[in-house]
C-alpha cells in the first residue's frame, strides 16, 4: 500500500478491524518511510447492478454518489457517519440480493428512503423532496402523514 503522504510502499499494518456489519475491513497503517498513519479499507467487491437513469442512459453503480446524496439529506440532523455507511451497505445489499443486472433510479431511490425513513424522518423528507420532485408543501404533509410512528399516520409495527 502506497502512503498517501510521502508516496512510500513500504506500509505496515498497526491495527485491523472488522467494520460495516462483518462486510468491511478497516486498516490502520504505518508508513515505514515518513511514520505518518492512515487507514484504508477492505471491501469485497459485489457485482452491484448498473443504474438506468429515467432518460434510459446506464451507469455503473457508484457508491460515492449514493453517499453524497444521503450525506446532502443529512446535513445537521443527528445521524452518525458510520449510521451513514450502514444504510448504504444495506442499500447495496438489497440491490445484490435483487439479482438483477440492471435497476432503476425508482428502485434506489425507494431503497434509500425505506432506510432514511427507518432513521431520521427529516432525513428522510429532504431525499424524497428531491427524489419525488416536490412541488408544494402539501406534497411535504402527504409524505410526513404517511410515516410510521407517533410524528406520521401509520402506528409503527408491534
Amino acid at each position: 500500500m502506497r502512503c498517501p503522504f510521502c508516496g512510500d510502499d513500504g506500509t505496515r499494518v498497526v491495527d485491523s478491524r472488522v467494520s460495516g456489519e462483518g462486510r468491511e475491513i478497516r486498516r490502520r497503517r504505518e508508513c515505514e518511510e515518513c511514520g505518518r498513519r492512515f487507514t484504508t479499507r477492505e471491501r469485497l467487491e459485489e457485482l452491484l447492478p448498473k443504474v438506468v437513469k429515467h432518460d434510459e442512459r446506464r451507469e455503473e453503480w457508484s457508491r460515492e454518489k449514493l453517499e453524497h446524496s444521503i450525506q446532502k439529506a443529512c446535513v445537521k440532523r443527528p445521524v452518525s457517519e458510520n449510521a451513514l455507511q450502514l444504510l448504504v451497505d444495506r442499500v447495496e445489499r438489497r440491490l445484490t440480493e435483487m439479482g438483477e443486472a440492471e435497476v432503476s433510479t425508482r428502485v434506489v431511490g425507494d431503497c434509500v428512503l425505506d432506510e432514511l425513513v427507518a432513521l431520521d424522518h427529516v432525513a428522510a423528507s429532504r431525499f424524497a423532496s428531491v427524489f419525488r420532485s416536490f412541488k408544494s408543501a402539501a406534497d411535504y404533509e402527504a409524505f410526513f402523514a404517511g410515516l410510521p410512528g407517533p410524528d406520521g399516520g401509520e402506528e409503527p409495527p408491534g
